[in-house]
């Protein structure tokens, strides 16, 4: 008798829409959907956006993939959410005000109140920060009973449990990963420690799908709902990568690099921190480089067309250091640092060129930064992001990294949930073993 097919859902919760796939148990992609959410609601610095409208287009995208495949056969599901979006609710999970989004940085006078008491090691600084929101929502709302992050909500919906985060989106809330739990200095800040949620690692299956929901989608009763991630984390596990040493380079608006390392990197004064991932740390740093600066000299057509006509194995040596504005955070820490582009290409190929190997050589100076700061120097380079397209910069960025860099086969932040999904799986049958 053949075994009964294994199915696994991702679903990430986007800026601009709600996207799910599912995966078999060998990984491959069986169906994918998508679905659009209208623009969060801006107000100065205030930037909210009502949640029933995450669940309104997940069910959506669930009944649409649920359509494609069979329901029944369907194991797990895991969410991945933006980093930083916090919500209030009562018992129930019912929302009790629109929730702040991961840009919102409405929240500036709790901001200065955490920067007099977090250590500065602390991902939980700044406006934008989960900790602000949270300290501004317990105050606006004493009656809540949970506050809680974007994918926490949407496993909420799921399963029926209001009150259990994962250790990637509580980072930016103040937990502490090296302690494993939330610190006491949060104390000091007057946070209500009843309001905070339990904290597992990713992939941990939290409980079955909830009852109304296995019987609306005919989903198999026994489906787990596995705690998720962060969005970005999410996009980094879809590429495979998994050992210290491997690294992700996205080249999208901004040049942002990640790698897996044996050790915690935290270096707040470069926008470096580490999230806990498996038995090891993920770190990274984003530069103001990238693709935006490139768009701001060439549109598309012609970045296209210069592509044809460029010599990766012959260095320009213009070294730029291409930026739009004065000011940089990583590698180089300088708010006041302008961008480097002299002398003058000869031409408009040599001057494209000459910004991709600036790029690429900022790349480098930040795998050195976190070489320095404890991590790994990448072993190989996956490339997300529009620039993985393009293959002669790609040959550019190998001859500067010195190590094999090729374009990430799958990035799309959806199938990384899946794979955690699969993953809760695994290991509450390894569990269930070593308890029987």
């Amino acid at each position: 008798m053949n075994p009964v097919p294994y199915i696994y859902i991702g679903i990430d919760l986007g800026t601009s829409g709600v996207r799910a796939c599912a995966i078999n148990h060998h990984k491959e992609i069986v169906s994918t959907c998508k679905t659009p959410l209208p623009a969060p609601i801006k107000d100065g610095r205030s930037v909210t956006q009502d949640a029933d409208l995450w669940w309104q287009a997940t069910e959506k995208v669930l009944s649409d993939l649920l359509s494609q495949i069979n329901a029944h056969e369907v194991q797990a599901i895991s969410v991945n959410g933006t980093s930083g979006t916090v919500l209030a609710c009562d018992a129930y999970g019912t929302p009790l005000a629109p929730a702040r989004m991961y840009n919102d940085s409405f929240c500036s006078e709790q901001a200065r109140q955490i920067k007099s008491i977090a250590p500065q090691q602390s991902a939980a600084h700044g406006n934008s920060a989960g900790l602000a929101k949270l300290l501004y929502l317990q105050m606006q709302f004493p009656q809540a009973r949970h506050i809680i992050h974007q994918a926490d909500w949407i496993a909420g919906k799921l399963c029926g449990h209001f009150d259990i985060t994962d250790e990637n989106n509580a980072l930016k809330s103040g937990y502490d990963p090296h302690t494993g739990r939330w610190p006491d200095w949060l104390k000091q800040l007057d946070v209500n420690m009843k309001l905070l949620p339990q904290v597992v690692a990713p992939g941990t299956a939290i409980a079955t799908v909830n009852d109304g929901l296995f019987n609306q989608l005919n989903l198999n009763p026994h489906c787990q709902i596995v705690s998720g991630t962060t969005d970005s984390i999410a996009a980094f596990i879809a590429t495979g990568a998994s050992q210290p040493g491997d690294a992700v380079t996205s080249l999208g608006s901004t040049l942002v690099l990640k790698v897996i390392s044996e050790q915690a990197i935290f270096a707040p004064q470069l926008g470096i921190y580490s999230h806990k991932l498996g038995d090891y740390w993920l770190a990274g740093g984003a530069s103001n480089t990238g693709g935006a600066v490139l768009a701001h000299y060439f549109d598309q057509k012609q970045m296209d067309q210069l592509s044809h006509s460029l010599r990766p194995e012959r260095p320009t040596h213009l070294n730029y250091y291409p930026l739009i504005n004065a000011g940089e955070r990583f590698p180089i820490n300088d708010p006041e640092m302008p961008p480097r582009l002299e002398p003058p290409a000869k031409n408009q190929r040599e001057f494209f060129q000459g910004m991709l190997e600036g790029i690429s050589q900022i790349e480098l100076q930040g795998y050195n930064k976190l070489k320095q700061l404890g991590a790994a120097f990448p072993s190989q380079v996956e490339t997300a992001g529009g620039g993985s397209n393009n293959e002669p910069w790609q040959q550019i960025r190998q001859r500067i990294l010195g190590v094999p860099v090729r374009r990430a086969q799958i990035s799309e932040a959806c199938y990384g949930s899946a794979l955690l999904a699969r993953q809760g799986v695994i290991n509450s049958a390894h569990q269930a073993t070593s308890e029987s």
